[in-house]
């Protein structure tokens, strides 16, 4: 697969969210574009969190527009809930999900050159944002987190625009890979040393990796997959 649509592109502005009313800007809304992708991401949009949101390795959120009809299959509850920008992706991408994007890809994106830095690790801003205690962790177990593009060469990107592969110096990396790593066989020594290895692969993977190499465990998950006590601010 060497291409794919922006079906629509999101940005959104930081407001109270939540019970507690933590800043979060996981509610962004369709713009027509083009809107210029810079390092910190698209002209306008903002992040609630920015030490744990945005920034140059997080610089837009893509998320699979094939995989809204799956969620509301699995939850018909709420299933008018799945919709483009529903999990507060940027770009919503027609024609690919995460079987087919590999870390590292460099993709051109309308007029920006885009890198895949990482795959999302899911926070607990999406259970308040669907209402289900564990959402998060539904996201995590099925894989369709979305993922993270650098911008390394500046420029518009537009709803409608095509993308097409550049580069694909890691193609034994798909995100579908990386999910069973981090989620799923999450011991494995040899695939753990081999993904910390990747040429800019993001520092805080980068430390995941030794962590768990060095003390053959995995981390907590629950800061970022549960709510914060009230008052306290966490997460993701």
């Amino acid at each position: 697969m060497t291409r794919f649509t922006v079906a629509a592109l999101h940005i959104g502005r930081a407001r109270p969210f939540g019970p507690s009313g933590e800043l979060s800007a996981i509610d962004k809304l369709p713009v027509a574009g083009p809107v210029m992708a810079g390092a910190s991401g698209l002209a306008g949009d903002e992040q609630g969190d920015p030490h744990r949101h945005g920034g140059p390795d997080k610089a837009l959120h893509a998320y699979a527009r094939a995989q809204y009809p799956l969620w509301a299959r699995d939850l018909p509850q709420i299933a008018e809930r799945f919709h483009p920008g529903a999990f507060g992706e940027n770009l919503v991408v027609d024609g690919a999900t995460e079987a087919d994007v590999c870390l590292g890809d460099r993709w051109q994106v309308g007029g920006a050159l885009l890198e895949v830095s990482q795959s999302r690790q899911p926070c607990w801003k999406l259970n308040h944002r669907f209402g289900l205690p564990d959402m998060a962790r539904r996201v995590q177990d099925s894989g369709r987190t979305g993922w993270y593009f650098r911008v390394i060469g500046p420029g518009p990107i537009g709803a409608g625009d095509e993308a097409w592969l550049r580069a694909r110096p890691f193609g034994d990396w798909p995100l579908t890979r990386v999910g069973d790593v981090l989620y799923r066989d999450t011991l494995d020594r040899g695939a753990l040393a081999a993904l910390a290895a990747i040429p800019g692969l993001p520092a805080s993977w980068q430390r995941l990796a030794a962590n768990r190499l060095a003390r053959g465990e995995v981390e907590d998950w629950s800061a970022r997959l549960e709510p914060p006590p009230a008052g306290r601010e966490g997460g993701g």
